[in-house]
């Protein structure tokens, strides 16, 4: 079941890798009292991910924090050495906070997983932007197979500007 607006951000860890080695993120205790915009890739060096997910939500990253958000962060069904690769090719410190769910265990409990096999990719997260306030979804946006809107910087730039 795909979570909804007004659901409750479920309990999974996540994975960042910190000069000091790879840091569990709990996903409840870290997003309590804070407004976040999450969004998920299905892929780190994946083609639309590369070119146009990330860096749109880099390029606008100070529009959305000064619409009140505490911090922008990536998920991707990677590992955090290939999210920390992928967060120095797209020069994204500072912007997003790029975190591993390396197992899927977020992507899967949130509804948002898609089995990629078929194409040799395994099991993926589709691509999705939810802003989460104090550990409630507030706003969900999943992209259609092969699209890229709802999910954008500029998508969800436009919600904050609304709300």
């Amino acid at each position: 079941m795909t979570i909804s607006n007004g659901d409750k951000i479920p309990s999974a860890i996540l994975k960042n890798l910190t000069p000091d080695g790879v840091v569990d993120i709990n996903v409840e205790e870290y997003f309590a009292d804070k407004k976040i915009v999450v969004f998920s890739v299905p892929g780190a060096f994946t083609p639309t991910c590369s070119a146009k997910h990330l860096p749109g939500f880099v390029e606008y990253s100070n529009d959305i924090i000064s619409k009140g958000i505490d911090e922008i962060i990536c998920i991707s069904v990677n590992d955090p050495f290939v999210m920390n690769a992928w967060e120095k090719d797209q020069n994204s410190k500072g912007k997003v906070t790029l975190l591993a769910d390396g197992n899927g265990e977020l992507t899967e409990a949130l509804g948002l997983s898609f089995d990629g096999t078929g194409f040799g990719l395994g099991k993926r997260g589709k691509r999705f932007a939810m802003i989460v306030l104090n550990g409630l979804i507030t706003h969900l946006a999943v992209e259609e197979a092969g699209s890229f809107s709802v999910s954008s910087a500029e998508s969800i730039l436009k919600v904050l500007e609304n709300n």
